[in-house]
């Protein structure tokens, strides 16, 4: 196989990862099966540095995943699954960083903001009677998930607990 080819083969499968479904992860073991292993597939052995690409696209899937699902101006849209999912997606996102031996403090604070931000509009557009809270998960899951982001509790928006899922 000639470089060319080889190129071709690993920008479309990190396309294929960069833009995959909910769990990039599951995406990335696909690529890398079908370029290392697959009968049917190239036969490649990979380079570190080509192995570290498509590690990056995954990262940066889950980043853009858990971001869309922290956007505020996303909550009434069909692509919008919650803060409930980005908590779950910012779990999944913690582990295959540490997997991968990729830092995550940046990206932390990037989630942070953009939590923050949503609740802070939240409870504004729900203490005006604009909208009912879209918040999908518990308070105390709310705020584990900010905790782990880093957050103070303290910073959170008064009675931020009130947006929350009702235990029944």
């Amino acid at each position: 196989m000639n470089l060319s080819n080889r190129q071709s083969l690993l920008e479309e499968e990190w396309l294929l990862v960069r833009h995959s479904g909910e769990i990039p992860e599951v995406a990335l073991h696909a690529s890398f099966y079908y370029l290392c292993e697959d009968e049917e597939g190239p036969g490649l052995v990979l380079s570190q540095v080509e192995k570290q690409t498509l590690e990056s696209a995954a990262l940066h899937r889950y980043q853009e995943i858990i971001l869309r699902d922290l956007d505020v101006a996303n909550r009434d849209l069909s692509l919008f699954r919650g803060i409930r999912r980005a908590n779950h997606n910012w779990y999944r996102f913690v582990r295959f960083s540490d997997k991968v031996g990729s830092s995550l403090e940046t990206f932390q604070a990037v989630a942070a903001d953009a939590l923050l931000h949503y609740l802070r509009q939240e409870q504004d557009e729900v203490s005006r009677g604009e909208r009912l809270p879209s918040i999908n998960c518990s308070a105390h899951a709310l705020l584990t998930f900010a905790v782990a982001l880093g957050i103070d509790p303290s910073l959170l928006p008064e009675n931020w607990a009130d947006l929350c899922e009702q235990a029944p």
